[in-house]
């Protein structure tokens, strides 16, 4: 029977498994240290998008000849689609699966202004969700075509919502 590896936070020095423990500004540090008592919850993908976008080896964003990706849901999702072909814009929720070790400050690549993650788009978080208003293309079946995603392909989908923009100019 296989041991599992238990890894020493920086913070408290306690061990945790692989789940238990993120990179921070090159440091580990347990979940107890980052949330206390919070409990994590689960949360499960409607999708997945299909594009050629990749993550940038370095720098910032993505790369790759797509500005439409593909959002497949699961056929099981589709009976939730019921007029969303008249939006012309959505917001997609997802789940940045991609992400590597995160650091509390850093240049980000809109500016080069030092700032802490949360005045960034980074995929490297915590959370590792996503949130983009994109243009809806078109709808075929339980597939959802849209422009302006940054998200790479193989990303778990976990939310379509109509955008606030488009509620906003309905005034």
């Amino acid at each position: 029977m296989a041991t599992k590896r238990k890894y020493e936070c920086s913070e408290c020095d306690r061990l945790a498994g692989r789940t238990r423990i993120f990179e921070i500004d090159g440091a580990l540090v347990c979940a107890s240290c980052l949330y206390g008592e919070a409990a994590p919850f689960e949360i499960w993908p409607i999708g997945v998008v299909k594009n050629t976008l990749q993550r940038r080896r370095t720098g910032f964003g993505t790369c790759g000849p797509d500005d439409v990706s593909r959002i497949e849901l699961l056929p099981s999702q589709k009976r939730f689609l019921y007029k969303l072909d008249e939006e012309k814009h959505i917001t997609v929720v997802y789940y940045l699966h991609a992400r590597e070790a995160v650091k509390s400050t850093f240049e980000r690549g809109l500016d080069g202004k030092k700032t802490g993650v949360f005045a960034t788009r980074t995929p490297d978080r915590l959370s590792g969700i996503g949130i983009q208003d994109v243009k809806l293309i078109k709808i075929e079946g339980a597939t959802l075509y849209v422009e302006g995603l940054d998200a790479i392909n193989g990303t778990p989908v976990l939310d379509i919502k109509m955008c606030w923009s488009s509620i906003n100019s309905r005034d």
